[in-house]
C-alpha cells in the first residue's frame, strides 16, 4: 500500500501528463482525419506523429512495423481501432525488467542500508530528485542519509546541504574537491553505524570526460563494496523530460559509462515531450523508476506502466 491513495497518485499523473496528451492527440487526429481504415497514409502520418511525440525514431519503427503486421493479418483495421491498437503496443514496450527494487517508498527493502547513486548531467533536476526521495522515503517511516560527492561543482555541497536541512536528514560532505569516492565511503559507513534504511549519494554531473566518469564512479562502487559488497543497488540516471530527444542522448553516453539500472524522468508536467518515457525505456531496456510530475515534494511517484498508458489514452 502506497503512502498516497491510488486516486491522489493517478490525479496527479493525469494532470502531469496533460500536454504530452493533449500534443500528442491533436496530431494522432490530423493523422486519421478523413480516414476509416490504417493505410499507407496512416501509417507514414503516424510515423511522424511518433517521432514529433519524442517516442523516437527506433521505437516508433518498432510500432510501425507492429501495425503492418497487424494489417497483413487481420487485412483491415480501422481507424476507429488504432488508440486500442497503439495502446497496447506502447504498454508492452514500458513493460519494465525485473529488478530487485521496492515497489513503493513503504514497500520491504531489498538490502538495509539501500543504497542509491544518482548520477546525471547539472540542470535536469538532480538534487531535487534526491530531496524528494529522502523526503519520500523520511514520509514512510524510513531513515535515509545523504552523501554529497558531487565535490567538482562550487555549489553542489551547500545545495544538497540546503535540501537536506529542509527534509530534516543527515548529510555527509567534505567540502568542494573533496574525493568523491571518499565521500561516498563516509556516508555508507556513517549509514551503516546509524542503521539507516535507505542511502542517498549525489555524484559529479558532468559528461565532458567519459572515461574520468566511469572511473569515478567504479572507484565510488568500489570502496562502497568494501563496506557492502552488493553497492550500489541503485544506480539512477536523471533526465529532464522536457529535453526531449536530449535525455535520449544523455541516456546513450551515461549508460555507455557506467553500470545505470534505473532512470528517474523529471519535468514531465511542464512538456508535450512526455512520449520520451517510451523511446528511452525501450531503447534502453532500463526501468523508469520514478517520473517527476511538478514541484511539491510530493510530486514525485515510483513508474507504474500501466497507470501511465491508462492516463496517456483515457479520455477526460
Amino acid at each position: 500500500m502506497g503512502l498516497f491513495s491510488r486516486k491522489e497518485k493517478k490525479q496527479t499523473l493525469d494532470q502531469g501528463l496533460v500536454k504530452t496528451k493533449e500534443s500528442f492527440f491533436a496530431k494522432l487526429s490530423k493523422t486519421i482525419l478523413g480516414k476509416s481504415t490504417v493505410d499507407d497514409d496512416v501509417l507514414d502520418n503516424l510515423e511522424e506523429t511518433l517521432i514529433t511525440s519524442d517516442v523516437g525514431v527506433e521505437t516508433t519503427l518498432q510500432i510501425i512495423e507492429k501495425l503492418q503486421e497487424r494489417i497483413r493479418r487481420d487485412k483491415y483495421i480501422s481507424t476507429a481501432e488504432l488508440n486500442s491498437i497503439l495502446r497496447a503496443e506502447i504498454a508492452t514496450l514500458l513493460r519494465k525488467p525485473a529488478g530487485p527494487f521496492p515497489d513503493d517508498f513503504d514497500s520491504p527493502l531489498p538490502a538495509q542500508p539501500y543504497v542509491i547513486l544518482v548520477v546525471g548531467v547539472n540542470g535536469v533536476g538532480k538534487t531535487t530528485t534526491i530531496a524528494k526521495l529522502a523526503y519520500q522515503y523520511k514520509l514512510a517511516g524510513r531513515s535515509v542519509v545523504l552523501g554529497a560527492a558531487d565535490t567538482f561543482r562550487a555549489a553542489a555541497v551547500e545545495q544538497l546541504q540546503l535540501w537536506a536541512d529542509r527534509v530534516g536528514v543527515p548529510i555527509v560532505q567534505q567540502g568542494m574537491n573533496a574525493d568523491p569516492a571518499s565521500v561516498a565511503y563516509d556516508t555508507l559507513q556513517s549509514a551503516i553505524s546509524r542503521h539507516a534504511d535507505v542511502v542517498i549519494i549525489d555524484t559529479a554531473g558532468r559528461l565532458h570526460n567519459k572515461v574520468g566518469l566511469m572511473n569515478e564512479l567504479g572507484k565510488i562502487k568500489k570502496v562502497m563494496q568494501k563496506l557492502m559488497p552488493d553497492a550500489p543497488h541503485e544506480v539512477l540516471l536523471v533526465l529532464d523530460a522536457s529535453t526531449g530527444q536530449n535525455a535520449v542522448e544523455q541516456a546513450k553516453q551515461f549508460t555507455a559509462a557506467t553500470d545505470v539500472n534505473a532512470l528517474a524522468l523529471t519535468k514531465l508536467d511542464g512538456t508535450a515531450k512526455g512520449g520520451v518515457i517510451i523511446g528511452i525505456s525501450h531503447q534502453f531496456n532500463i526501468p523508469v523508476r520514478y517520473i517527476g510530475l511538478g514541484e511539491k515534494m510530493t510530486d514525485l511517484q515510483i513508474f507504474n506502466p500501466e497507470e501511465f498508458v491508462d492516463s496517456l489514452f483515457d479520455k477526460q
